[in-house]
């Protein structure tokens, strides 16, 4: 059985997030697959996805309320 860490991390005044280990996330999500989120993390100086990303050493961690959020102002900004 593959070990899966999840962080959860809370701040005074804010909701609870969880931190997603990149290449776990489609067992929560089906959407998008790992090569996706890859294409994204390489890129993320350029398309924004650097508020998503977390890194803890090699381990590269998704925020995943952080990329709810990102994907909605995706949407806004090709919407018209």
């Amino acid at each position: 059985m593959q070990n899966q860490i999840v962080v959860e991390k809370t701040f005074p005044g804010s909701p609870a997030t969880r931190l997603i280990p990149l290449t776990q996330w489609p067992n929560f999500h089906p959407w998008p697959p790992v090569g996706g989120l890859r294409h994204l993390v390489f890129h993320e100086n350029s398309n924004g996805f650097n508020a998503v990303v977390k890194r803890v050493g090699r381990r590269v961690l998704l925020d995943e309320k952080a990329f709810f959020t990102w994907m909605e102002v995706q949407n806004a900004g090709g919407a018209k």
